[in-house]
């Protein structure tokens, strides 16, 4: 792999960057304007924020958010929007920790850890005014598992309580669902077993209440930005002008309104992301990088050099999904030919230069640090071959036809995905042809199975390695691959039954290996969340799991 070739195209791209940024008036892409047009607020704010400071906030987040229905989102752009503008039973705090939110405080939970009983603070209430009740948490949450909706692809989230899974896929009940609003403000949730990570689920998105009295029978009240779109988080959906720019401003009805700093919010929708820096370079943009955003390629050594780039942690994995139900790929060993002849290194040495960690393994080391080493050596060329050369066999061929590798517009799977070209087509002699499409555009190729290879990436819904594995458990949902298989299946169920830890964690390993072993997918490396902010932003936090809470930020000036 040369390189130099990959340094230079990083360089001439950033440069085309800075040409377009500088010739493209208040659009880029022909689509998104970048207006700066910032709404005015009080500058009355009290604690940190410094005295007459303008509490206005600018981030890009990037793309149009696919959803920003709590119950239907799936991705970490819809994500970045519904963590501000809702909040469930618990928040994932400052440092990590679920605290109570909606809920008044810990839930009283039963001798058997089955049943957890949460009282909903006096103090919540929706946007509109309506009380928060238990019956919007048990509403919002049957509604997720109605087999009517079937977009829900999170529902699976759901199923640690008792009858959901049977009342989403087997035609079960909803009455049988152990969730029951008991009165307005008791909420008892009945688990199918012991489950440990419980409390972080009810701060996820899919876990989020909605607003019973104003949803109900209207299933358009999450297109936009208006009167039936009622939240209860810290802020408000102010605007959503689409492909352009969402508005949040502080909510004022917010229990904890008085913790509340920022006055507003604005989230541009930017995809080119030397663009993105150039407004942030001119003030324009408060913050570029991660949960949503990218820092271009080509930027990231010099900015790391200047100590202006934050590199963090992330669980979650970068990867290539295959199609496992069309040739070639319906082929164990074609899979384990490509996944091989990948230069993990390389490409987080010369192209992400982020301290990614290379993936040959499916959990991140954050939650096993045996997934350093993973299950295979990494760019094993000749062992690839071997596999080629066996997979040609069983499929009676002399060599594949060419391949198609899809990924989603953005500067950097683009490099990755010319240098895997560049790989596969060296390593394994086989043509490959790029294909990129915008995100929604993206997510309907794969969801519909019409692709070969496929970019994607997982960051944890919560700090499990379940949270990754289960994603592959059943064909549907974030599983693009189409691959199941039962022991695996069988080994996730057993892994939900067993209270020790050590014994859960070999059971887990287990499924691991099963996977690793059909490799529906080749991993190629764990993320890290890099991002570059204004000195003046205070107080915001990005996890370990990807997500920045605005509640606690504020501008000091």
């Amino acid at each position: 792999m040369n390189w130099k070739k990959w340094s230079l195209l990083f360089a001439l791209i950033l440069g085309l960057g800075l040409v377009l940024a500088a010739c493209g008036g208040d659009k880029t892409g022909g689509e998104k304007k970048n207006n700066n047009e910032q709404s005015e607020n009080s500058g009355e704010n009290e604690g940190s924020a410094s005295e007459g400071a303008e509490q206005v906030l600018n981030v890009n987040i990037k793309s149009e958010p696919p959803s920003l229905h709590p119950g239907l989102a799936t991705d970490t752009t819809s994500g970045a929007v519904l963590y501000q503008v809702f909040e469930g039973l618990m928040r994932i705090n400052q440092e990590g920790v679920p605290e109570p939110a909606m809920a008044v405080a810990e839930p009283e939970v039963s001798d058997d850890l089955l049943t957890y009983t949460f009282t909903i603070r006096d103090d919540a209430k929706w946007s509109n005014g309506d009380p928060v009740t238990a019956h919007d948490f048990e509403y919002a949450w049957k509604w997720v598992l109605d087999p009517a909706n079937a977009d829900t692809d999170y529902a699976y989230q759901l199923y640690v309580i008792k009858g959901a899974q049977k009342a989403k896929e087997e035609g079960g009940s909803l009455d049988e669902v152990g969730v029951k609003a008991k009165d307005d403000k008791t909420l008892e949730v009945t688990l199918e077993q012991p489950t440990p990570y419980f409390l972080d689920l009810t701060a996820f998105y899919t876990y989020f209440p909605v607003n019973k009295n104003v949803v109900d029978g209207n299933d358009k009240w999450a297109l936009e930005a208006s009167d039936a779109y009622v939240s209860n988080g810290p802020f408000l959906l102010e605007s959503w002008s689409h492909k352009d720019k969402i508005v949040l401003k502080k909510n004022p009805t917010y229990w904890d309104a008085d913790t509340v700093k920022l006055e507003t919010i604005n989230m541009y929708m930017i995809e080119d992301e030397n663009t993105a820096l150039e407004m942030f370079n001119a003030g324009d943009l408060d913050w570029v990088g991660s949960p949503t955003d990218s820092v271009p390629l080509a930027a990231r050594p010099k900015l790391k050099e200047e100590g202006k780039l934050n590199i963090t942690p992330l669980a979650g994995v970068y990867y290539y999904a295959f199609n496992t139900e069309e040739a070639p790929f319906d082929n164990p060993n074609i899979r384990k030919a490509f996944a091989l002849a990948i230069n993990r290194q390389g490409i987080v040495e010369n192209i992400t230069k982020s301290e990614q960690i290379p993936a040959m393994a499916l959990v991140p080391p954050s939650i096993w640090e045996e997934s350093k080493e993973g299950y295979f050596a990494d760019n094993d060329v000749e062992k690839a071959k071997e596999y080629l050369e066996k997979g040609l066999e069983e499929l009676n061929l002399d060599k594949l036809p060419k391949i198609k590798l899809s990924y989603n517009t953005d500067e950097a799977h683009a490099v990755i995905a010319q240098a895997i070209q560049d790989m596969w087509s060296k390593g394994l002699g086989v043509e490959v042809e790029l294909n990129n499409e915008e995100w929604n555009v993206y997510l309907d190729t794969m969801g519909s199975g019409n692709f070969q290879v496929g970019r994607m990436g997982w960051l944890a819904d919560f700090n499990d390695a379940i949270n990754f594995l289960e994603i592959f458990q059943s064909v549907g949902g974030n599983n693009y691959t189409n691959w199941e298989d039962a022991e695996y299946k069988e080994l996730l169920a057993k892994s939900r039954t067993e209270t020790d830890p050590a014994a859960r964690k070999a059971i887990l390993r287990e499924a691991e290996a099963i996977f690793m072993e059909a490799l529906p997918i080749a991993p190629i490396y764990f993320y890290t969340n890099v991002w570059t902010a204004k000195d003046y932003v205070k107080g915001i936090e990005v996890s370990g799991l990807g997500d920045a809470q605005y509640k606690w930020g504020y501008i000091e000036k």
